[in-house]
């Protein structure tokens, strides 16, 4: 196991970054994998079938950060089109059922092929579940506030869940075989480059699914399925891969192996640990260990304190929102709440985006 002491020497950002909730930094690690594959390419001695290592590579480690087997995981660019299989598979009329303020990668395919699809609460997910639910689309982390859905109770109802775990992988503890479909977005706290997305599912689900972007790459083998027919894709979830962006995956595998080598429970700790320093700092209200993402509105002063400091943050439904992962440290917190005490606090919408 590698500790976070010892994974946090491979980030070196020049700010006081919290903004890992919009994109990950990469650690020294796949900065360096990154810069020999394009050397390679620039050299005219790069060979893109030895790039399909790099894909294994991270396949095998999302499997062990998520709890699946690596026959059940897809690999793609986009969260919206592993969504798109799912809501081409699922029969017009039943309801999905969706949280409020949802992000949209994860509600629009189904609005676009006109499902049923209805909003509630996110708190009230599982108590609105109905006989004529058909699925439940929901987000673990809230990309705008960072709250976490009560997977335990959704579970319970025994509806099935498509969990979007864009804002959750990296930092919390998901067991991706308890639900029907997943997803996830890699460019975030997966730490690899946009342009790396995972779709995994139960494996009695693996035939229902047309693979509606059949392409060289879910071949059974890929390098010899390039031209002609007869159709020959791969007989697991390989079959719903799409073509990769090659150096995305290159330097995707060494984050994901740095994060699998930390482990989820040691992220976990780490993370809600320095947003929940912040939050007391500050003097946010809020439940221990509940979410690494701080949501508060912000007074007309932040945008220029934080400047000033250089503290990196996103806006999201116009509240300040800060993200606390592996490349923050304790000093980092400390400077970003005597900055910022006396100016946030909870409540609805910031007055200036």
């Amino acid at each position: 196991m590698l500790t976070i002491a010892e994974a946090r020497s491979e980030f070196a950002p020049t700010v006081i970054y919290l903004n890992t909730a919009t994109l990950g930094l990469p650690p020294q690690r796949s900065r360096e994998a990154l810069q020999q594959a394009l050397t390679d390419w620039q050299n005219g001695t790069a060979n893109p079938q030895q790039y399909d290592e790099p894909v294994r590579r991270a396949r095998a480690a999302y499997g062990e950060l998520v709890r699946v087997d690596p026959s059940l995981i897809a690999c793609g660019s986009q969260v919206s089109g592993f969504v798109g299989l799912v809501a081409q598979w699922l029969p017009l009329g039943g309801e999905v059922l969706v949280a409020e303020g949802e992000f949209t990668s994860l509600t629009f395919p189904f609005l676009a092929l006109g499902h049923r699809v209805r909003e509630v609460p996110l708190e009230r997910l599982a108590d609105e579940v109905r006989p004529s639910t058909a699925l439940v689309a929901v987000s673990a982390v809230q990309s705008a506030d960072g709250r976490v859905a009560d997977l335990e109770a959704l579970r319970a109802t025994g509806v099935r869940v498509l969990l979007d775990t864009t804002q959750a992988v990296g930092w919390l503890p998901i067991d991706a075989s308890q639900y029907a479909f997943t997803v996830a977005g890699g460019y975030k706290w997966m730490l690899t480059p946009r342009g790396t997305a995972f779709f995994t599912l139960q494996p009695e689900l693996v035939d229902e699914l047309t693979p509606i972007n059949a392409n060289w790459y879910a071949g059974t083998d890929p390098w010899n399925s390039i031209y002609g027919s007869p159709l020959r894709l791969a007989a697991d979830a390989r079959r719903f891969d799409l073509s990769p962006a090659w150096h995305a995956w290159i330097a995707a595998a060494p984050s994901l192996e740095l994060l699998r080598d930390i482990g989820t429970d040691a992220l976990h700790a780490h993370s809600t640990s320095l947003a929940d320093t912040f939050r007391d700092t500050v003097g946010l209200d809020g439940p221990s260990n509940s979410s690494a993402i701080v949501s508060a509105v912000a007074d007309d002063e932040v945008p220029r304190l934080m400047a000033e400091a250089g503290i990196v943050g996103s806006v999201r439904a116009g509240r300040l929102r800060l993200s606390f992962h592996l490349s923050t440290s304790t000093a980092d917190v400390e400077r970003a709440s005597s900055v910022l005490r006396g100016h946030l606090q909870r409540g609805g919408a910031q007055r200036r985006p």
